[in-house]
């Protein structure tokens, strides 16, 4: 166990050398990784931040639920138990005295209420459902319709389709984009280790001359290949946490333009260390594929 742990110890050393040996390569390296990255973890981020802009909209994810006017508080009550009893998630009462003084409140409003014989709003309930599907919400929407001295029940959902689907669109095209980048940070990575394995040739042949395993010979180049994806994952978050810092001010000044306030939120720790392992990743399995390759001809 501890020749093996010295071993690798060894070659994630050789592979730190071996970036610090060449500064200005290596600095070019991590920043045609980073900005490969860059572009899919910034595009997370981006529809990480549209689904909290929606699920933040007013109404977006909201279901009104309005009473017969003539219900009465058992009525009302009855209504209660069954939001309890289906645990749709969080839902609050609005009488119809409320609903009455909100709309006096109202600009233009106050006259006309006041010319009212009677108060023509019913009582109402506002529901927050857990699960924001368009399909259980249309269910949801469908099954409290039919309850007892339920008039009427809106929800937009047509917007919450058309939004959903947007966000899977976007999903999709940040996969696509992904791929792509994936693929070029692997280009990358063989590239560097291929020019490496040619400008140790002779090492190599010394060393399996003495007796040196492939597994010994690949080792360190399999840690330089992860090390500088990882690296370049890193100088990703870094580039993606400088853009939201960016963003933060114009963002923040265009929501309280439409009398809201949204504010961009940075990618966590979990985030930041997915990046990096995806670039430990790509980069270890670039320098598989180009250690395979390049030493083929030392057979």
């Amino acid at each position: 166990m501890n020749a093996w742990l010295a071993q690798h110890g060894a070659a994630m050393a050789s592979a730190f050398r071996r970036l610090w040996s060449t500064p200005l390569n290596s600095l070019l390296s991590l920043l045609v990784i980073g900005i490969a990255l860059t572009l899919p973890g910034f595009g997370y981020v981006l529809l990480d931040n549209l689904r909290d802009l929606g699920r933040n909209a007013s109404g977006v994810q909201q279901i009104s639920l309005f009473m017969n006017l003539d219900a009465s508080k058992k009525d009302v009550g009855d209504i209660e138990g069954k939001l309890r009893a289906t645990a749709t998630g969080k839902w609050r009462f609005v009488p119809k005295e409320e609903a009455l003084k909100r709309m006096q409140k109202s600009e233009g409003m106050a006259e006309i209420v006041a010319s009212l014989p009677r108060n023509p709003l019913p009582d109402a309930f506002v529901i927050e459902p857990s699960n924001t599907e368009p399909e259980s919400l249309e269910i949801l929407r469908k099954e409290i319709s039919g309850w007892p001295k339920v008039a009427h029940v809106q929800l937009d959902s047509a917007w919450v389709k058309r939004f959903d689907a947007f966000l899977k669109l976007g999903k999709l095209a940040l996969w696509m984009l992904a791929g792509i980048f994936a693929a070029g940070l692997v280009a990358v990575t063989f590239n560097t280790i291929r020019l490496q394995v040619m400008a140790q040739a002779a090492e190599i042949e010394v060393a399996r001359m003495i007796g040196a395993t492939d597994s010994f010979i690949r080792r360190p180049f399999y840690y330089f290949g992860a090390l500088q994806g990882a690296l370049g994952g890193l100088l990703a978050a870094g580039l993606v946490l400088g853009a939201l810092r960016l963003l933060a001010g114009p963002v923040g000044d265009l929501a309280s333009l439409y009398g809201g306030s949204f504010s961009l939120h940075a990618p966590g720790p979990l985030e930041i260390a997915a990046l990096a392992s995806a670039g430990a990743v790509l980069g270890w399995l670039g320098a598989q594929l180009s250690v395979s390759l390049s030493l083929r001809k030392f057979d």
